[in-house]
């Protein structure tokens, strides 16, 4: 297992027209973190301008399969989004 960051870009409207997809985007979150894929994820604030989802995953197709199912992404609400592998030296979450 390998650790990988999802960065997303927002569109300048996202605060106000997230809502109408929030609880699908949640509930893919949830989903993934239930199942230990999503380690952490949240939005940047004053300015919501970048959100950041941590994944611990098999490979970095796994976590670009979340991107692409994610509601925000294919709705219009994240004009960019990419995958990197995050190289994890030290840390609570960290085993070896």
């Amino acid at each position: 297992m390998e650790y990988y960051i999802l960065k997303y870009k927002p569109i300048s409207t996202y605060l106000e027209e997230r809502g109408k997809y929030r609880n699908e985007h949640l509930k893919l979150a949830e989903i993934a973190a239930e199942d230990g894929s999503l380690v952490l994820g949240g939005a940047m604030e004053d300015p919501a301008d970048e959100a950041l989802l941590v994944f611990r995953a098999e490979s970095k197709e796994a976590v670009k399969s979340f991107a692409e199912n994610d509601p925000y992404v294919q709705n219009g609400l994240i004009e960019k989004w990419e995958v990197r592998k995050w190289n994890v030296v030290i840390g609570s979450c960290f085993d070896g």
